[in-house]
């Protein structure tokens, strides 16, 4: 009889909470509201404007009451596209109010992509900006997808577009109730995944009133956070990391949300400075500038007590040189992804805290479990072996929009979520990244996924074949590069190709050159480009009938990326 191998769960060291997943979304968020009812919410950065939580939550049902009289049902989808703003906060909240859905976009999307995420959502509203409005229009205006400004100063001279104040000044006493189950959907942010073209991610009521309880309730919060605190939101908050693990979070808690519409590094110091930031999140690019500027000792930054870094991880002389700068604060990592929102977080954070690890992601979050497999196996494996990280819990996205292939090979029959990352934990339950899988490249925390852009290569007809990989790089983590075989005859160049991206996708500046490995179609008959990525460190040409290709490849690969 054969014995079934053992199986290794690993779960947070903190003990599992109630957790009310029977809430809708907002009536979680506000849960507490009387006890907050007058304190700072929401503060605009670029215009000292703040909200108390009384302002926001009056907001948000007036919001709600203008969707429903626009004819927003509940089901529908919205999409965001704006930068940083207390509107975009505003907005969410509404329409998670009203039981809509809400679907967040890059906003320096190309007209091409935003259409796209539009149409596989079926979105009814898009609230955009000024800035934005053309590339919305270009799509909407052959459709039944109505658009909404969000300017003070936008003229719409009869083009259709509707002003926010249709919403905000509506009666909030017209919000009709509605009945939301656990189950229904209230985001659908964009992922590629493990792999392939970004996909709408379905995250549910419980999937957020879970992942934003499992950090912040209970007496021992796993990142504490409370009324004193003063919250920056510098990160884009169309990206799960700000929208879930600083504003959400930062509302359940009744802490005051400072809203930074752009980073310029001297600016950052100013605000935090002014509002007595004490608690930082930052992705690696936003740290290396801060370790790099030489302004840090003209401010005042000592309010900072805590500095949080996630969506790519950090290296140790960055985390040791960012430590230097700002000494009075505790730094940790925390690691997650849009399916399943945090996943492990540093328990340097906890109201109770202990030491980690330089290194170290954290320990899983508790409400959840945790494993790593063995890619070739499938089998668990024990503590300080490598494998695939894997999670379960109510945490765990519904899964992907109209995919259910994707689906069924990101999360198994187990209802456990494979994430396509690397890692072990350690002796002391702390989680770490050694390796991905996935073939995302991640471009300062943003994912670009190497199949989107060798597709949209491949789709112009002087390109015969094509190959994206990712080159480290300090200040963006990774930067996407091209091997590109141009048509028979073509004379394309390297700065026609990037114009060509640069119309369909939003990453404009971020290819960082191309090697053109073959000319003329006749050398495509010799070999046939196949790139395999293995940890990172090289590409190999897989050659039918001239391996001197193969090694020139390699060693052209090597002397660049190495």
């Amino acid at each position: 009889m054969e014995l079934s191998p053992q199986e290794f769960i690993f779960r947070s060291p903190l003990p599992d909470i109630p957790i009310p997943t029977h809430l809708p979304l907002y009536s979680y968020c506000f849960q507490k509201l009387s006890q907050f009812h007058d304190r700072p919410c929401l503060i605009d950065g670029d215009t000292s404007e703040t909200l108390t939580y009384a302002d926001v939550d009056l907001s948000a049902r007036r919001i709600s009451a203008g969707l429903h009289k626009i004819g927003i049902c509940q089901g529908d989808v919205i999409m965001l596209v704006l930068r940083n703003c207390p509107q975009f906060a505003l907005a969410f909240l509404g329409a998670t109010h009203r039981g809509a859905v809400v679907t967040t976009a890059n906003p320096f999307y190309t007209p091409a992509e935003l259409a796209k995420q539009a149409m596989a959502t079926k979105t009814r509203l898009v609230i955009t900006q000024s800035a934005y409005l053309e590339k919305i229009k270009s799509f909407a205006d052959d459709s039944d997808v109505m658009v909404m400004c969000i300017d003070d100063d936008y003229s719409s001279e009869n083009d259709g577009v509707l002003h926010f104040s249709t919403l905000t000044n509506a009666d909030e006493r017209e919000a009709p109730a509605v009945k939301i189950n656990p189950d229904d959907l209230v985001a659908l942010p964009f992922s590629s995944g493990t792999s392939g073209l970004p996909k709408g991610v379905m995250l549910s009521h419980e999937n957020l009133v879970t992942t934003i309880s499992q950090l912040v309730d209970g007496e021992n919060p796993h990142q504490y956070t409370h009324s004193e605190d003063v919250l920056l939101c510098v990160l884009p908050m169309f990206h799960i990391y700000a929208l879930n693990s600083i504003l959400l979070c930062g509302i359940r808690s009744g802490a005051a949300v400072l809203i930074v519409q752009k980073f310029e590094i001297t600016t950052l110091f100013e605000l935090i400075e002014k509002y007595k930031v004490t608690v930082a999140s930052f992705v690696p690019p936003i740290v290396l500038a801060l370790v790099k500027s030489g302004e840090t000792h003209r401010y005042d930054l000592s309010s900072i007590r805590a500095v949080v870094t996630g969506a790519a991880p950090l290296g140790g002389e960055l985390q040791e040189a960012v430590k230097a700068r700002l000494p009075h604060a505790t730094f940790g990592q925390g690691y997650g992804m849009t399916e399943a929102g945090p996943l492990a977080i540093s328990m340097a954070f906890a109201k109770e805290p202990s030491k980690i690890k330089p290194g170290a992601c954290g320990t899983v979050v508790r409400n959840a479990e945790m494993k790593i497999v063995d890619t070739e196996t499938g089998d668990s494996l024990p503590r300080n072996k490598s494998g695939e990280i894997c999670i379960r819990g109510a945490k765990v996205m519904k899964g992907y929009l109209n995919d259910p292939e994707a689906t069924e090979r990101t999360i198994d029959r187990e209802g456990w979520l494979h994430t396509g990352d690397i890692g072990f934990i350690d002796d002391d339950n702390e989680l770490f990244i050694v390796d991905r899988l996935k073939e995302l490249i991640k471009y300062k925390g943003f994912q670009v996924a190497p199949a989107e852009l060798e597709a949209l290569l491949i789709a112009h007809p002087n390109i015969s074949d094509a190959a994206v990989v990712g080159m480290k790089d300090e200040a963006a983590g990774e930067i996407p590069v091209a091997f590109v075989v141009r048509s028979n005859g073509s004379e394309i160049t390297e700065d026609e190709i990037k114009t060509y991206i640069s119309q369909q996708v939003f990453f404009t500046n971020i290819i960082g050159f191309f090697i053109y490995l073959l000319d003329h179609e006749e050398f495509k008959d010799q070999f046939n480009i196949s790139i395999i990525i293995n940890n990172s460190l090289f590409i190999l040409v897989l050659c039918k009938s001239n391996p001197t290709h193969t090694y020139l490849a390699i060693i052209i690969y090597l002397s660049l990326f190495l």
